[in-house]
């Protein structure tokens, strides 16, 4: 088995997510053999990795899916053997190794996770078999001494593997001597002893002014610091994991062709507005509940969505339909991706219940199609060109449901010889079931410049790669890695 390390937060978005996908880039370097774990992730933005020994492929965290590009591997699902997807306030779905297991409460999937711990630990043998090091990223906080009993994301994990841990306070959001001190302080003694140390995260400023608090940390715990990590700018060009972030995404600079993208609650895989926000004439304006959508905006990007139907009721009540409607009206155009391609049509059908408890609800009429949810998932990585501009495309499909109607005959999109998605007959509204369209340069050159803005120029693959590398860089000045690595057991 390969030696490892895990990072733990003080709390959830403390910048695990990055800090690993760094350390993992950081050993790559050396020329160590390194793959990223988590063993349980609750997020709405999943990747396609591949089953081993299976043609198909199974869902994980995108996190880990980036991880890996950082240690130039391919994904595979024991990177994330355990991927829980929020559907409503108390449920989500529950993905076990790639494949759907089934749906939970938050009460009946605390009782679940005795049984979860089995596949977390066949995946934790199987992700280590030919690497040198694994790196583990732990989930929400050890401090929630409360869930401690079934946990199988932080020490529940750690104690079971053997897997000595840093913890990682964030200064950014205050607190955090007593959040290391506090971590420290209601720990049990078996958990405590697993921390080796703890790191310190997202640091502006000099960083001088916090030498008493590391001596503060250091008598409250006896734990020692394994470096002071500035902020890192890099991490704004990386794919983001978790819609948190985008509470916190102020609008940028105005410039040429003004994007707006509808926040739905139940929000699902928004990278796939990453390349645009990459482009110098563009402005991507995620709009919060509550909000109109901008009547400036030259285009609206519907995104997807883990729950159609109820994301299209909260549409409805923010107002955002006659928003769309108007967008419409004055010849602005609409792209709807998974999700946000079968609301755009008249009706979604869900006959069995698979998403929620409402099982029709009219869409915004604004393609002739109409979608069914069935029971099997698509889930798969995909080669496509685009119909429109006769470009190659790359991506993957994550979705239920089958869209069908006249517009399907203008199809976005040819996947493996299968016509895929919609467009409008003015041309102005498209549909499409692949995620990461965008990603490829020439398409998305050629389809700002159908907008009248000019595009191209950017490889955003390299620039997640030379994001990485800069990120790598920065841990290696401002943390001891030789030290974090050689603790690795």
């Amino acid at each position: 088995m390969a030696k490892a390390i895990m990072l733990q937060g003080t709390g959830s978005d403390v910048g695990k997510t990055v800090l690993v996908a760094g350390l993992c880039r950081a050993a790559k370097k050396r020329g160590l053999k390194v793959r990223p774990f988590k063993p349980q992730n609750m997020s709405n933005n999943a990747a396609v990795a591949d089953i081993p020994g299976d043609s198909g492929g199974g869902e994980i965290g995108r996190a880990q899916w980036l991880q890996a590009i950082a240690c130039g591997v391919a994904p595979t699902i024991h990177m994330n053997p355990v991927l829980l997807k929020p559907q409503t306030d108390v449920g989500a779905q529950v993905v076990v190794q790639g494949k759907v297991f089934g749906e939970a409460r938050a009460r009946d999937y605390q009782a679940l996770k005795g049984r979860l711990m089995d596949a977390v630990l066949d995946s934790w043998a199987k992700v280590g078999e030919g690497a040198d090091l694994v790196i583990v990223e732990g989930a929400g906080s050890p401090a929630e001494i409360n869930l401690r009993s079934r946990d199988i994301a932080n020490m529940g994990f750690a104690t079971r593997a053997g897997v000595p841990v840093i913890l990682v306070g964030d200064i950014d959001r205050g607190g955090v001597i007593a959040s290391v001190a506090g971590t420290h302080l209601i720990l049990p003694e078996e958990d405590r002893s697993m921390i080796v140390g703890y790191l310190i995260n997202k640091f502006r400023g000099d960083v001088s002014l916090f030498e008493d608090g590391i001596k503060a940390i250091e008598k409250f715990t006896g734990w020692r610091c394994f470096g002071v990590v500035p902020w890192l700018k890099a991490a704004a060009r990386l794919p983001s994991e978790d819609s948190v972030v985008l509470e916190r995404l102020a609008s940028g600079e105005k410039r040429a062709l003004k994007i707006a993208v509808p926040v739905l609650s139940r929000i699902a895989n928004f990278d796939d507005l990453d390349p645009l926000k990459a482009e110098p004439q563009v402005e991507v304006v995620f709009v919060p509940p509550g909000e109109r959508l901008p009547e400036d905006a030259g285009l609206v990007v519907i995104p997807g969505s883990k729950s159609t139907i109820g994301d299209l009721l909260k549409l409805r009540e923010n107002g955002w339909d006659r928003d769309l409607a108007a967008h419409r009206k004055r010849g602005g155009h609409i792209v709807g991706i998974c999700g946000g391609f079968q609301m755009l049509g008249h009706i979604v059908r869900d006959p069995d219940g698979i998403e929620a408890s409402v099982t029709e609800t009219q869409g915004l009429g604004l393609l002739d199609v109409e979608t069914v949810m069935e029971p099997e998932k698509t889930v798969r990585n995909v080669s496509a060109r685009s119909v429109q501009f006769d470009l190659p495309l790359e991506g993957y499909e994550i979705h239920l449901g089958r869209t069908t109607g006249p517009d399907t005959l203008r199809p976005s999109a040819v996947i493996n010889g299968i016509d895929d998605g919609a467009i409008s007959a003015d041309g102005k509204v498209l549909g499409t079931y692949m995620h990461g369209l965008f990603s490829a340069d020439a398409f998305r050159a050629k389809f700002l410049e159908s907008l009248g803005v000019k595009g191209g120029g950017i490889d955003y693959r390299a620039e997640v790669e030379r994001a990485l590398d800069e990120i790598a860089a920065e841990l290696e000045t401002h943390l001891d890695c030789d030290t974090i690595f050689g603790l690795a057991r």
